[in-house]
């Protein structure tokens, strides 16, 4: 212990552990007063500190200050003699940085974050953050055109309540295929680092961290896909860090939810009733315990009011309710909707944006994808005839249409599909008693798995790979007849798998033909 060492203030500022903290609060051991009067050993004091750096605004530690190597408190100094007249540009940029960095959260005027971001922003893109530091809730439906920087809006939102203390622990939700998009913009751009919640990181977080360990209490920040999250076990893993009654509780045990491409969390509204999905399911479970919520769409309105409404809900309870037609005053108040034609244009008369134009490329196929086709819905039937039970059935209609998506996406999609396929046929995991066939849960398991969205060919891969493995106890030998349409079909793809085909080769000549006019 250092007896030298000058006890912090609550409000001072001080660097530990190479990271600059404010002040919370100074609580002193009591258990040390006595030992203080009998002549023994100074009492000791846990410092509560709260980070002021960018990258981590609003994390807390606790440090017993009086053995803490290297902790230092920052005190007060005066500002510099003056010995000579700086230029203005100077004086404006000191002025500038000394105003920026006095931020504070009790002036709702002064929005940071813009100056805090790696972005050149639009003007329009300011207006989300300005509605949302007047908020006492924020509760935002960013529906603005595509293009329009949905992205940077929200985490312009994001840093700014950071920045003001209102949040800390945030999740963004958005499909499979855009969370890598979403982790390097909120670092390349706001100097935010999240953590992408996947199956991966379970299976590490469990190698380091023992069997119990909870993904979502790992980091503050947080990225997953909707798809993984509606699983069975993320969402059980969810709910064991919420309070024991389910009921939401002040304060929230989580302060920021971010939900991209949030139509596909909107009910499917078709007559009378919206019906809830998995994925409504999921958020509508999820969200009473979140502070603040962003919703970002570009289409919010599916053509159904039930829908809509619904969705509205799920952002916002206490202006909306399921099945009632929501008020237009109230529906301004949390929607921020701009087009790109209603954007006024450059100071130049320019438009901001270039027309976007739609182009349908129509595909005829060859005879040789017709009549492939042809061999797998045959193989098709021929497999549902014969299913014995639900089980089989359930396993071989999964298979059929992993195959048919496999043979649409391109033939070396469907020729490594249909190896797996066969080679699960004949190995030796498919030769198991009945009471080892996997059951229905398990089946179910590894199907959500795989259709769950992923830009990861090697995962992507390797999930295909164990769903075949899982249904191979499933199935009977194939007979003559579907061996032979099996190896028609193999054939035709290890033939067809180096080579465009009729899909690929009408998008390469679209492309010659709009990008290379006249040749160049």
């Amino acid at each position: 212990m250092n007896p030298t060492l000058v006890l912090p203030e609550p409000g001072q500022l001080v660097d530990v552990r190479r990271r600059r903290y404010v002040v919370v609060d100074v609580t002193q051991d009591p258990l040390a007063v006595d030992a203080l009067r009998a002549g023994g050993l100074q009492p000791q004091h846990l410092v509560t500190l709260s980070s002021v750096e960018d990258d981590a605004l609003g994390e807390d530690l606790q440090v017993i200050w009086e053995i803490e190597p290297g902790a230092t408190a920052i005190h007060k100094t005066p500002l510099p003699e003056p010995v000579g007249f700086d230029a203005p540009q100077r004086l404006d940029t000191f002025l500038n940085a000394v105003r920026w960095g006095a931020a504070s959260s009790a002036d709702v005027k002064a929005i940071q974050a813009p100056f805090r971001s790696g972005v050149t922003l639009e003007d329009y893109q300011l207006d989300p953050v300005a509605r949302a530091i007047q908020m006492p809730r924020v509760n935002l439906l960013i529906a603005d055109d595509v293009g329009l920087g949905k992205t940077i809006e929200a985490g312009l939102v994001a840093q700014e309540l950071l920045i003001r203390h209102r949040a800390r622990r945030i999740l963004i939700v958005c499909p499979a295929a855009l969370q890598v998009q979403w982790h390097d913009q909120m670092r390349d751009k706001f100097g935010l680092e999240f953590r992408i919640v996947d199956s991966e990181l379970m299976r590490t977080l469990r190698r380091e961290r023992g069997l119990y360990v909870n993904p979502w209490t790992h980091f503050p920040r947080l990225i997953t896909s909707l798809d993984f999250l509606k699983r069975d076990r993320p969402l059980r893993l969810f709910h064991e860090v919420l309070p024991p009654s389910g009921e939401s509780v002040y304060p929230r045990r989580f302060d920021l939810l971010i939900v991209d491409e949030a139509h596909n969390i909107a009910p499917s509204g078709r007559g009378k009733y919206a019906t809830d999905s998995q994925r409504t399911l999921a958020i509508r479970r999820l969200a009473p315990h979140f502070e603040h919520k962003l919703f970002l769409s570009a289409t919010p309105h599916n053509g159904y009011r039930e829908s809509f409404s619904a969705l509205l809900e799920l952002l916002d309870n206490q202006r909306f309710a399921r099945g009632v037609e929501p008020d237009a005053e109230q529906l301004n108040a949390v929607m921020v909707r701009r087009l790109k034609s209603e954007l006024p244009k450059r100071w130049d008369g320019t438009s901001r944006f270039p027309k976007r134009e739609i182009t349908a490329i129509s595909v005829e196929y060859t005879q040789p994808e017709r009549d492939v086709y042809a061999l797998l819905s045959e193989y098709s039937q021929q497999r549902l005839r014969q299913a014995s039970d639900a089980t089989e059935q359930y396993a071989t209609e999964f298979v059929t249409m992993l195959l048919k998506k496999r043979l649409f996406s391109s033939p070396e999609a469907f020729y490594a599909t249909l190896q797996q396929h066969m080679a699960s046929l004949t190995s030796a995991t498919r030769h198991v008693s009945v009471t080892r066939r996997p059951g229905m849960g398990i089946l179910r398991s590894k199907i959500e798995q795989l259709e769950e969205e992923n830009d990861n060919d090697m995962a992507l891969e390797d999930s295909t790979g164990e769903a075949l493995e899982v249904t191979a106890p499933l199935f009977r030998a194939p007979d003559a007849h579907e061996q032979r349409l099996l190896e028609q079909m193999l054939a035709w793809a290890e033939h067809a798998r180096h080579r465009p085909d009729s899909k690929a080769q009408q998008l390469i000549d679209w492309l010659h033909g709009t990008l290379k006019l006249g040749g160049r």
